[in-house]
């Protein structure tokens, strides 16, 4: 795990370098201080999918490449078997997989997340990134968070949302909760 960790601090610091954007300028398309996105590009820290999708964005690539150090390559169709999508975020709280990180110029990012249950004091991780995200919740329930409101969702709702706005989620009941995400 601290390997893949390393390995895409390295590509992203690369890809900045090779690409003359500035430390500050990284951060700032982030949004996030210079000091944190110092910590992400050393490997010191994990980093989150809304920053690695910032990046790619901002370095005009595929997230894929960010993750694999590899371009996709699907042009008509990208199958991802159960359990075989690429591990996005490997820190306790979520586990994100990427569902179609083989096709290439991808509308929308989608991913299989799952939200491991946590204590009830437990703070919640807010993030935010560019763009718009769907949400549709297949197992468990959820406390979701957006800027400030707390939303309940059970398994077969949905969310749409303008995905700029702080977000998080907490699974209930003691139980993981997994759900669809489509960012776009």
């Amino acid at each position: 795990m601290e390997d893949q960790i390393r390995q895409i601090a390295e590509r992203v610091k690369g890809l900045r370098d090779d690409l003359g954007v500035s430390i500050a300028g990284a951060a700032e398309t982030c949004g996030i201080a210079p000091e944190k996105y110092l910590e992400f590009e050393s490997g010191k820290a994990d980093i989150p999918v809304s920053i690695l999708h910032n990046l790619a964005r901002k370095f005009g690539v595929e997230l894929t490449t960010l993750l694999t150090g590899e371009d996709p390559h699907m042009r008509e169709y990208s199958l991802t078997r159960k359990g075989k999508g690429i591990s996005v975020e490997r820190i306790k709280a979520y586990k994100y997989q990427s569902l179609a990180y083989s096709f290439i110029n991808r509308k929308a990012e989608p991913f299989l997340v799952t939200v491991e249950p946590k204590p009830d004091d437990a703070v919640v991780s807010f993030n935010s990134h560019p763009g718009q995200e769907f949400n549709y919740i297949l197992e468990g329930r959820m406390l979701f968070f957006l800027n400030g409101k707390e939303m309940v969702l059970e398994e077969g709702d949905s969310i749409y949302f303008n995905s700029g706005l702080p977000h998080g989620m907490k699974a209930l009941g003691g139980e993981a909760s997994k759900f669809l995400a489509f960012i776009f």
